[in-house]
Parts: C-alpha cells; structure tokens; sequence
C-alpha cells in the first residue's frame, strides 16, 4: 500500500509556534498556500487560505488540522458525533479519516487568489 501525502499546505513550523504562543497574536488569523488539487474545485492549487484558530468550528466547515505527518487542510463532517475530514477532489476520497476535535487547528475564514485579484475573493462564514 504506496503511503499518502499528507501535508498539503506550505506551512512554516517555527513561524506558527511562535504565533500561537504569543499573548497578543494567538488567536490573530494567518494565511497559507494550497499546494495541490485535493480540495478542488472549491479551492484551487496555489490559491491563498486564511485560517482563524478561534473560528466555530461547524459541520463542513473547511479547516486545518494536525494529522500525524503533519498539516492537513480539509472539509470537516460531523456524523453521528464522530469528526471526520475529507477531500472535496474525488480523487482524493480515500484520505477520508476520522479525527479528534483537539486535532483541529482553525479554520478556513477565506480565500483568494495566488493573483491577488479582489474579484476573487471568497468568504466562509
């Protein structure tokens, strides 16, 4: 069984630990870039995320979650009071797994475009 990719963001380690242990910029938001398909068609590969770490988390919300290799940035479904995260690219499906709600690091408040065209611009609220 070929192992799965499961970072999907650029991500810089040390920059997030100092943000979130800062008193005054733990719960401020930051943006990332999406590095492939897997959340296509809704999210682009290249475009810009942001992510609130003090967001509500809700059922198919979009977030960003610990995993054990690392970041992950998913759609999340609540079932049956289990928390799974998923793919939105049919490709991806079989990454479909089950996840504690500590895992769950923020959640994705917006997106642009890697252009920076205003037009492009989308809220999840």
């Amino acid at each position: 069984m070929s192992q799965s990719k499961v970072a999907k963001v650029e991500f810089v380690p040390d920059i997030h630990k100092e943000m979130m242990e800062s008193s005054c910029s733990g719960s401020e938001p930051f943006a990332l870039q999406v590095l492939d398909d897997s959340m296509e068609p809704e999210f682009k590969k290249d475009c810009i995320i942001i992510i609130d770490t003090s967001a509500t988390i809700k059922h198919e919300c979009y977030v960003m979650a610990m995993v054990e290799n690392g970041y992950i940035f998913r759609q999340l479904l609540i079932e049956d009071e289990k928390y799974f995260i998923a793919p939105l690219n049919e490709a991806y499906m079989h990454e479909k797994r089950e996840i504690s709600p500590e895992a769950l690091e923020g959640v994705i408040v917006q997106q642009a475009s890697s252009k920076g065209k205003r037009s492009e611009r989308k809220r999840y609220d």
